[in-house]
């Protein structure tokens, strides 16, 4: 591929998104609350609330405010009653301590010595740095959601990346561990590469191995670092 930037989907695919809610919901929490559970309770309001600012039922906010709207949900779910302010935002920041999978921060660190490397994510800016700050992620911007005023999959995000990189939509290649948003960045002309992470939601479901519509499949970061010569 003839490319010269890098893009990044960033929860599930950089960072391990489950286990860094869950380990932050179990301190807060406590044992009498099923963290895992929880943490996929959650996420599974994150498409959803999305959805009502793609669908222009509610003006474009970061995710963090999201993440504090489905939270009473979330914790109804799996029997947890309402917590207190601080608590609530304690864990709406568990967003940004999340940890990066283990082959990210070297597979990252190789790419970066050919490669312009950003976030494309629907984290807010905040997020995308604590999370880069946390986890050493060697980025050298912040692109994405809170960048573009809208969510993934809108056009605008993907678009965004080839305009404030100053390259052809070709020359930019999402990496992502989500066949949907691969999808969606081809139809604006991206390249796209995919990272199997079969851990992602706890091992149920494991997500296909392979993307065969996308330009590179692989199993790490790592892997796409040997596959495109760093």
């Amino acid at each position: 591929m003839d490319v010269g930037a890098l893009v990044f989907d960033v929860f599930g695919t950089v960072v391990d998104w489950r286990a860094g809610v869950a380990r932050e919901a179990a301190r807060l929490l406590g044992p009498g609350v099923d963290a895992a559970a929880f943490a996929d309770a959650w996420r599974a309001r994150y498409e959803p609330s999305m959805q009502r600012v793609r669908g222009g039922e509610r003006p474009f906010v970061p995710l963090d405010a999201l993440h504090r709207e489905s939270l009473p949900e979330a914790l109804a779910e799996v029997g947890a009653g309402p917590v207190p302010d601080d608590v609530a935002g304690e864990l709406v920041l568990a967003w940004h301590r999340l940890d990066p999978w283990p082959d990210a921060v070297p597979g990252l660190t190789r790419l970066r010595r050919r490669f312009v490397l950003a976030p494309l994510s629907n984290g807010g800016v905040r997020l995308l740095v604590d999370l880069a700050r946390r986890g050493g992620l060697p980025w050298d911007l912040v692109l994405g959601a809170e960048v573009a005023g809208h969510y993934k999959p809108d056009p605008q995000v993907y678009d965004s990346a080839p305009r404030l990189l100053a390259l052809p939509p070709s020359r930019v290649c999402l990496v992502a561990a989500h066949t949907d948003d691969l999808a969606a960045a081809r139809a604006r002309g991206l390249a796209t590469a995919y990272v199997h992470r079969p851990a992602e939601f706890g091992g149920d479901p494991v997500p296909p191995a392979t993307d065969p519509h996308a330009d590179l499949s692989v199993g790490s970061l790592e892997e796409l670092a040997a596959a495109l010569g760093c």
